[in-house]
């Protein structure tokens, strides 16, 4: 049950138009009587509250876009909104003096991948060059000794000064008695070094899973590149870590994501034993971590896949406040890191190739969606291509028309490649929504301009068209960077890493984007009645940043800081 709340309007500290001038024709003695009768009139107690944030400005994210300049908590929740008068009606537990910085909801992610790292495991986000992946590499391989295996993931070729990938043979110099296995940015190629790829007994002519590739260069010698499905042929050799080696990091993770103003996530597809592992954590540390929904990734065969929705139990929405399931995950496509996104026309510079196509057929794809469908689950796909964007959709709006839901909410992940204005439309018309990744475009800005051209291009990872078509797009980041700051930036600016401009036409405002990471967000968890905006009898989760993103340059959005995250009332992260 909400708590009793209060909305103060703007006016005067307290709300009430200020008093600018008293008539000097009042009787005295009235005004006497008057002062008589206030000063015998009894004084209303404030009301406890357990935190109050005052001087500040909070852009509350409602419908209404409102701003105040303070907020009060009880119990986790939200009691009143209003103007520094607020301090007049409530005791505070706490207060803040937020100095003039904005707040806004806590940041929702709709896309975020979370694990546990295993001590083999190296950290390769941020590389400058060529060098630094080879001494990181270099650290591991000393720190486990010869003949382990080195795991790691993060490198791009685009954040290199080289401007290319690594091969199998700088990792040999790196680690040359270890086998290893980097992988890169966006999870969809990893490279191999020559150990790895021969204990694993690969070879040109192996043969992969589904839209997997082992690359080779112009001689015919593998160049240690495994793309989409055949990364797991060597990724299988590697000795699974312990469970309290992936628990430690696994929790610190999950708590890193305060700092970067996170109170919320969908983590982007676990299996049925995975999801008890998200458990145990939360029965150990909820409250202390970003409240989750947790999508159960099933596998491309159909038989195969309903069987685990079966034996899973669940359904979508089952849990609570900090640990739900969430949608059924299935990847009908890859990805453009590994150039095996399904499209509509040939990618740039090769003619004939459309990726490496779906990863299962329309009728599969049907069996599986309307098994997840007529069980009550919401679905939320990968579509990268925009083949596989319109085989979805096509296959969606035909079940929804058999077997209706009133309020399904099934969306795509990534939408990369803007589809035909036809499939929009029915995406609109059948209530099916876009989880987006608007930092896709400054990050992936290279592989899009290799893969992709004219209008294709430009309209990459688009926002603005399809909402102008009535589709419903969230916003979050997958992991490319984690956090909503860069794709706050992206969706306002559309700027990718070299400062060039992809396609103005399909930029946010920047109160779109911040409603885009909070209220809409949680409408696609169905949780837009709790979370997602500053509103009374709502959670209380709360970012306050170093910068007032709504009034300065959109430019300097990037250099924001997040000072303060508050989950359910409690603080639980300052900068």
């Amino acid at each position: 049950m909400r708590s009793p709340s209060t909305v103060i309007r703007p006016g005067g500290s307290d709300g009430v138009p200020p008093v600018t001038q008293v008539t000097t024709m009042m009787n005295r003695s009235v005004v006497a009587a008057f002062l008589l009768c206030v000063m015998a009139a009894p004084v209303r107690a404030q009301e406890p509250v357990d935190l109050l944030l005052r001087s500040g400005k909070v852009f509350a994210a409602d419908e209404l876009l409102s701003t105040y300049s303070a907020v009060a908590v009880r119990d986790g929740r939200i009691v009143a909104l209003g103007w520094d008068g607020l301090g007049d009606q409530y005791r505070a537990a706490r207060t803040i003096d937020l100095g003039g910085k904005l707040v806004v909801p806590g940041f929702i992610d709709t896309h975020i991948h979370i694990s546990g790292d295993p001590e083999r495991w190296v950290d390769l986000a941020g590389l400058e060059n060529m060098s630094e992946l080879k001494a990181r590499v270099t650290r591991k391989a000393e720190q486990l000794g010869s003949g382990e295996w080195i795991t790691g993931y993060g490198w791009s070729e685009d954040e290199l000064a080289e401007q290319r990938r690594p091969m199998r043979w700088d990792l040999d110099d790196a680690a040359p008695v270890n086998p290893v296995v980097l992988t890169r940015a966006g999870g969809h190629s990893s490279v191999a070094s020559s150990l790895a790829l021969e204990a694993a007994e690969l070879t040109p002519d192996t043969e992969t899973p589904p839209g997997g590739i082992i690359e080779v260069d112009d001689e015919g010698r593998m160049n240690g590149i495994l793309r989409e499905g055949a990364q797991g042929l060597a990724r299988r050799l590697v000795p699974d870590p312990t469970p309290d080696e992936l628990r430690v990091s696994f929790v610190q993770n999950l708590r890193d994501l305060l700092g970067l103003g996170i109170t919320g996530i969908i983590q982007a597809g676990v299996g049925n034993r995975g999801y008890a592992d998200w458990e145990a954590v939360y029965d150990e540390f909820a409250g202390e971590l970003p409240r989750a929904a947790v999508q159960l990734r099933v596998p491309p065969n159909p038989e195969r896949a309903i069987d685990m929705l079966n034996r899973f139990g669940r359904t979508t929405g089952d849990g609570n406040e900090w640990l739900r399931v969430g949608p059924m995950k299935f990847f009908v496509d890859g990805g453009y890191t590994g150039a095996a996104a399904w499209t509509l026309e040939p990618y740039r510079g090769q003619p004939g190739y459309f990726g490496t196509g779906a990863l299962i057929d329309e009728a599969g794809l049907y069996e599986i969606s309307k098994a997840a469908h007529d069980l009550g689950w919401q679905m939320g796909f990968h579509t990268i291509g925009d083949a596989a964007i319109k085989m979805t959709v096509d296959v969606w709006s035909r079940l929804i028309e058999e077997s209706p839901r009133v309020d399904h909410r099934h969306y795509l992940n990534h939408f990369t490649v803007r589809p035909p204005a036809e499939t929009m439309q029915k995406m609109a018309d059948h209530n099916i929504h876009i989880a987006q990744q608007p930092n896709f475009t400054y990050t992936l800005e290279g592989r899009y301009a290799e893969h992709l051209e004219g209008d294709r291009y430009q309209t990459n990872n688009p926002l603005r068209s399809p909402m102008s078509h009535g589709v419903f797009v969230a916003l979050g980041s997958d992991i490319l960077p984690i956090g909503p700051i860069v794709g706050i930036y992206a969706a306002v600016t559309r700027k990718g890493m070299s400062g060039a401009v992809v396609g103005a036409g399909e930029a946010l405002t920047m109160p779109e984007a911040i409603v885009g990471y909070t209220r809409l967000a949680a409408h696609l968890t169905f949780e837009e009645d709790d979370k997602g905006s500053l509103e009374v009898g709502k959670l209380a989760d709360l970012v306050v940043l170093s910068q007032d993103l709504l009034t300065i340059d959109p430019e300097r959005t990037l250099d924001t800081e997040v000072e303060m995250t508050i989950l359910g009332g409690n603080v639980v992260y300052e900068r």
